[in-house]
């Protein structure tokens, strides 16, 4: 059924239901009605791997790169993009997340029986109740197409995640995730690509491990379990006729799989000594290892060097945290690593130690840039901050023969910008996920600065044919009035993606699917300092809402 052929009352009421359900907030969907084919024409293209190339074009056809170069034929049917100004990079990578998973589950990190049934328990006593280990949690099963992050992430130029669960010493496995689709095998490239593994402790004294010793030995337990129940039903498979058979444990049984499928196991080190233990470790437990943290790596580059151990640097560099006390005076090591931490990367491009980049703690994308800018400002080249961004993740995690760089054959996931990358001003115009393209809109500005503050937490109320109405929105309002957050129904969580307070009036949007097409739905108004009262508009068709804070009471009880 066309829109044009829809009545307006019904169209209405369709409308405000996909408003509610708002689980497909994130544009996940190309742009309708697009071929599959693409030629973008005189571009600097920065393949990553080879050197630039002028003036060139890129033919992007079913989700591959069919041709780079100066001299390339145009197939007939392809999307002519004028490229003139533009600059092509390969879609870049965020080389350890979450973005694109679903919310962790209430479970997860909880210990469970060794046969792995997953059953929670009260009291971890030792290692065979398995504490905080779920490694049969797949980044691959758990994909969230609706995830909010998913289109920030996309927008600021990244195409491609290696997301896994958190929590636990043993959360899950990873998948590496292409960052466009609508349904979530659409997003899965590679699984299982690395076994995270974090050190953490659990429950004080009354539960195992409640010690740092204690997560290590655990941990060295679980290796040495996995590696004997190889062992062992190898010999079982052999001569089953008269031998006891082994026991099944679903953690060793999982991990196994994932080793035999050559996933690489990611330990944590972040301070010299940490990364120093780390290290010895992964020869001590005879892994095919990654690193991550890294931010001590000044200190330790050589080392990390001749171990030939590759490396995921958190770009979250170290900073006093917002609610320190102001009294407290921090010891001279942690100002100094807060001060030489975002060296390390050069200090580990000068070692020779291959490296890569990971968001970490960072909560938005548009803090990456910053962060990278200080690495490059601290020693990184800027080839080396790109290459961490884009094929050497790709090469750490298995994936460089189909994704990474600019060259034929290769998955056509690619950013266009209009300057150089690294240039605070540049900015991102177009994204290709598998060849599919992205529009990237210029975020809504304020002409003048904003009288109040929409920072908090708002019931939005309104009417429609069916009814009173609700959702709820939760503002991050910047002092120049641009703001973020998010929108929530009964169904789950869209992120606004532009929108600003400028004097007395307000606008932001998000975008939702609608009849299988991404949507812009746009909230404007006015703000009196207490209560938003304006419209909401989609497709032609507009209501009215108003805005107003909930008591403690509602947001406790989780207003929807």
């Amino acid at each position: 059924m066309s829109f044009g052929s829809v009545r307006p009352r019904v169209w209405l009421v369709v409308f405000v239901a996909v408003c509610m359900s708002l689980g497909g907030a994130a544009r996940l969907s190309a742009q309708g009605g697009e071929p599959r084919s693409f030629a973008i024409r005189g571009v600097k293209v920065v393949p990553v791997g080879s050197a630039p190339v002028d003036n060139a074009t890129v033919v992007v056809s079913r989700g591959v790169i069919t041709a780079v170069g100066t001299n390339v034929a145009i197939p007939p049917d392809a999307w002519v993009i004028d490229g003139k100004g533009l600059i092509v990079y390969p879609g870049l990578i965020d080389g350890f997340t979450d973005v694109g998973l679903a919310p962790a589950q209430s479970g997860g990190a909880a210990p469970s029986g060794g046969g792995g049934g997953g059953q929670q328990a009260a009291i971890s006593r030792g290692p065979e109740d398995r504490p905080l280990t779920t490694p049969w949690r797949n980044a691959a099963d758990e994909v969230n197409p609706s995830d909010p992050k998913i289109e920030s992430w996309r927008a600021a130029g990244f195409t491609t995640t290696i997301s896994a669960p958190k929590a636990g010493i043993f959360p899950g496995q990873a998948a590496i995730l292409d960052l466009g689709g609508e349904r979530p095998g659409n997003f899965v490239v590679k699984e299982p690509v690395a076994i995270p593994v974090s050190l953490q402790t659990w429950g004080g004294f009354r539960n195992f491990p409640s010690s740092l010793m204690g997560s290590i030995a655990y941990v060295r337990q679980v290796w040495l379990d996995t590696n004997w129940g190889r062992q062992a039903e190898a010999a079982y498979e052999k001569n089953r006729r008269g031998t006891e058979r082994p026991k099944y444990d679903r953690t060793e049984a999982t991990l196994a799989e994932a080793l035999g499928k050559h996933a690489v196991v990611l330990i944590p080190g972040n301070t010299s000594l940490q990364i120093r233990r780390a290290l010895q470790l992964a020869e001590e437990w005879k892994l095919n290892a990654v690193l991550y943290g890294g931010q001590m790596g000044y200190e330790v580059a050589p080392e990390i060097a001749a171990k030939k151990m590759l490396v995921l640097v958190d770009l979250k560099w170290p900073e006093a945290e917002k609610d320190a006390d102001p009294d407290a005076t921090p010891s001279l090591r942690t100002l100094r690593f807060r001060d030489r931490a975002p060296s390390s990367p050069a200090a580990l491009e000068k070692a020779g130690v291959k490296f890569a980049f990971y968001s970490g703690g960072i909560a938005t994308p548009k803090d990456i840039w910053p962060a990278v800018k200080k690495a490059i400002d601290a020693g990184l080249s800027p080839e080396a901050a790109l290459r961490a961004l884009t094929l050497s993740p790709a090469e750490i995690f298995g994936v460089a023969e189909i994704t990474g760089s600019i060259e034929k054959g290769k998955i056509a996931n690619l950013v266009v910008t209009d300057g150089d990358l690294f240039d605070k001003k540049t900015k991102v115009k177009m994204v290709f996920v598998d060849g599919r393209k992205y529009e990237v809109r210029e975020p809504l500005r304020p002409s003048e600065p904003p009288k109040g503050d929409l920072t908090g937490k708002w019931r939005l109320s309104y009417s429609t044919p069916e009814g009173d109405e609700e959702s709820s929105a939760d503002l991050t309002m910047a002092s120049d009035g641009t703001l973020s957050g998010t929108v929530t129904g009964n169904r789950g969580t869209g992120n606004v993606f532009s929108g600003y307070l400028s004097g007395d009036k307000f606008t932001f949007m998000i975008s939702l699917p609608i009849n299988g097409s991404p949507t812009d739905v746009t909230f404007t108004g006015t703000f009196d300092g207490k209560t938003m009262k304006g419209s909401i508009s989609a497709m032609g068709y507009t209501f009215e809402f108003t805005g107003t804070r909930p008591n403690h009471a509602t947001l406790a009880g989780g207003a929807q």
